[in-house]
């Protein structure tokens, strides 16, 4: 199907929101043109899966194209007609036409189209000319990590040196676009200005990632804390707070801090910080240590690798 806005981000029709949300982000970082300079094609692919996006991720319009009501540029389908809807109308329209019959005087027709022009002025033109909203403009910003879960304000400087104030909403996530209604390109014969589209693009943080709403940690304890447990101070986005490590932890096990994630959308809850322990030995060990283990190894034998060759059937 011609502009299939599925066919475009490479979906099925059983995709589900965030398989929709995700194929965008993937696409953009590939297509947007402000990425790819060199890129011929960029520019003609990124309004493409823009354009589809705004298709999908809308529940309704979504609807509406699934349904044929729209079609992949969201512009409206002609309803279909046929003979026996026009059959029964007093003016003959079907059968001859805008009302006329085949005598008609030509000034007759010229008339009604001046008047059909006469109505409609009062919606598509002003003061007797064309009037029409600006295009928008697309913008592409590069935001850190925690203003971007976080929230902040930022400025980014337009091609004609202006600067533009932009609200960062907190939660916003990687390749998410914002909309800035009015700060595009000027309207036609008084028409308002178009929008400015801004596509966000999220820094990596060097500690703290993202799932969703939850944000994941990997975190550093000792020998020591893993065998006897304790307390330890862990970053989260919106500061350190302590954790009680249990005793006898492993690597690889995962701890939860309730509200400590993102700030979900429409909501006052947040989601959670999924701490990942990861046992590290000490750089250097002293002769006491090496001493204790060796003896230990000789009376308390263990191999945490049983269950893994039975599962690995081998």
């Amino acid at each position: 199907m011609l502009n299939d806005p599925y066919e475009v981000l490479g979906l099925e029709k059983t995709a589900t929101a965030d398989d929709i949300k995700k194929a965008y982000r993937k696409l953009v970082r590939t297509s947007h043109p402000d990425l790819h300079p060199d890129d011929a094609g960029a520019e003609a692919r990124f309004k493409a899966i823009s354009a589809a996006y705004d298709i999908l991720k809308d529940p309704e319009t979504r609807a509406r194209f699934d349904a044929g009501e729209i079609d992949g540029l969201g512009a409206e389908r002609p309803q279909r007609r046929y003979y026996r809807d026009f059959a029964d109308a007093t003016d003959n329209t079907y059968r001859q036409g805008r009302g006329f019959g085949p005598d008609a005087d030509p000034a007759d027709i010229f008339a009604e189209i001046l008047r059909n022009r006469g109505r409609s002025s009062g919606r598509d033109f002003g003061d007797g000319g064309f009037s029409a909203a600006g295009p928008d403009a697309r913008y592409t910003l590069e935001v850190p990590f925690l203003d971007a879960v976080r929230g902040a304000e930022t400025r980014i400087t337009l091609p004609d040196g202006q600067g533009l104030a932009v609200k960062i909403p907190h939660g916003t996530e990687d390749g998410q676009t914002l909309r800035l209604r009015g700060k595009g390109m000027p309207g036609y014969g008084g028409g308002p200005a178009g929008d400015a589209l801004i596509t966000v693009f999220v820094r990596p943080h060097p500690v703290f990632r993202r799932e969703g709403d939850d944000i994941l940690l990997t975190l550093p304890i000792t020998i020591d804390e893993a065998v006897l447990g304790g307390k330890v101070t862990v970053p989260t986005i919106d500061g350190p707070v302590s954790l009680t490590v249990p005793p006898g932890a492993s690597s690889g096990q995962v701890l939860r801090l309730r509200g400590r994630g993102v700030a979900r959308k429409g909501s006052k809850t947040k989601g959670d910080q999924k701490v990942e322990l990861r046992i590290v030995a000490p750089r250097e060990t002293d002769s006491d240590l090496r001493d204790f283990l060796a003896e230990w190894r000789k009376t308390h034998a263990y191999d945490p690798r049983v269950d893994l060759m039975k599962r690995a059937g081998t």
